[in-house]
C-alpha cells in the first residue's frame, strides 16, 4: 500500500498544472488562460484537432495510470475535464465507466502525488432529472447543489459519481476538490445563435425547463476554474454555475408557469432571472456571473 503524502497548505498560486481534456471546448480555454495567468501547464488529451500551447503535452486516456503518473510530474494542481460529455456518445457502459475511472485514476494518483487541489469539471446535469427519460421535472426551483436526484441515464449519474470521488479523494488523501456543475457553457456569440434557434424548437425548450434554461459564457467558467486553483480553502465543494439569465426571451415565471407548474417555486425571478442558486459559488470561490446575453424584457438579476 502507497504512504499517504504529508499534507501541506494549498498553494496561493499553483506552479504547472496538469489539464486533462486538454482539447475540449473547455480544454482549450483553460489551458490559454492558465498560460496568460503565467502558470506551466502539462496538457493531457485523448486526440488533438490543433497543437497545444502547453509545454508537455500527453496523448492518451486520462484512466491510463501509466500515463497520468508521467503526466503528473512536477505539477501542483489539477483541472480534470476529459469525460465522455453525452450520453448519446456511446453506450451506457462506455460513458459511466469511462468518465468515473478517468476522474478516480485522476484524483487517486493526484492525492499520492502530494498534489493539494483539484477543479473536476461536474455538470448541471448531476442530479439526474434533465436527461431523465420520465416525465418529470425538478423537485423545486431555484435548482441547487442539494437538487433531489433521479438518475435515469449514464452520464448524469457519472458526473454525479465523479463528486463523491472528490469527497472521497479529499477524506483519503487530504486533496481540496472544487465540483464545478457546468451548464451549457459557449462563448456569447455561440450562445446568442443557440438561443436563436430555440425560438423554433418548442420541444428543447420544454426539455431545458429541467435545467432552468441555463448557460454560461466562456470567461465565466475560466474565471471560476482559476478560483478553484487559487482560492485559500479545503475541502470538498460542488458548486453549481449559471449566468444571471436566461437563454429565453420570455419572462422565467411564465416559463416555469408553462413547463414546470408542479415544481415548487421557492421565490420569483423577475424578468429573465435564472432560476438557479448559484450563491454557494460565490460564497465558496467569490464568484459571480460578469457576463449574460441580455434582456430586452427586464434587466433585473437574481439577488
Amino acid at each position: 500500500m502507497t504512504d499517504i503524502a504529508p499534507v501541506k497548505p494549498p498553494p496561493v498560486k499553483p506552479t504547472r498544472v496538469l489539464v486533462t481534456g486538454a482539447d475540449g471546448t473547455i480544454g482549450r480555454p483553460v489551458v490559454e488562460a492558465l498560460l496568460t495567468a503565467g502558470i506551466s501547464v502539462t496538457a493531457l488529451s485523448a486526440a488533438w484537432s490543433a497543437p497545444s500551447r502547453a509545454d508537455r503535452v500527453f496523448t492518451g486516456d486520462a484512466a491510463d495510470e501509466s500515463l497520468v503518473r508521467r503526466a503528473l510530474k512536477d505539477a501542483d494542481a489539477v483541472v480534470h475535464l476529459a469525460a465522455i460529455p453525452h450520453p448519446g456518445l456511446g453506450t451506457a457502459r462506455e460513458v459511466f465507466v469511462g468518465n468515473t475511472s478517468a476522474t478516480f485514476t485522476v484524483l487517486n494518483l493526484a492525492g499520492e502525488a502530494g498534489v493539494r487541489r483539484a477543479v473536476i469539471a461536474s455538470s448541471i446535469n448531476a442530479f439526474g432529472v434533465p436527461f431523465n427519460r420520465h416525465d418529470l421535472t425538478p423537485a423545486y426551483y431555484p435548482l441547487d447543489e442539494l437538487s433531489p436526484v433521479a438518475h435515469d441515464d449514464a452520464y448524469s449519474l457519472s458526473k454525479w459519481v465523479d463528486e463523491q470521488t472528490g469527497a472521497w479523494a479529499h477524506s483519503r488523501w487530504g486533496i481540496t476538490v472544487i465540483a464545478l456543475r457546468f451548464p451549457l457553457v459557449r462563448n456569447l456569440p455561440e450562445l446568442r445563435a443557440f438561443a436563436a434557434r430555440l425560438r423554433d424548437n418548442p420541444d428543447e425548450l420544454e426539455r431545458l425547463a429541467r435545467e432552468g434554461w441555463a448557460y454560461l459564457a466562456m470567461a465565466d467558467a475560466l474565471d471560476a476554474v482559476l478560483r478553484g486553483l487559487t482560492r485559500p480553502i479545503t475541502g470538498m465543494h460542488t458548486l453549481l454555475l449559471a449566468a444571471a439569465d436566461t437563454l429565453v426571451q420570455e419572462p422565467t415565471d411564465l416559463l416555469l408557469d408553462r413547463f414546470a407548474p408542479a415544481s415548487e417555486r421557492r421565490r420569483d425571478f423577475p424578468g429573465r432571472t435564472a432560476p438557479i442558486d448559484t450563491s454557494a459559488a460565490r460564497r465558496v470561490l467569490g464568484w459571480t456571473p460578469q457576463h449574460r446575453l441580455g434582456d430586452p424584457i427586464c434587466l433585473e438579476t437574481s439577488a
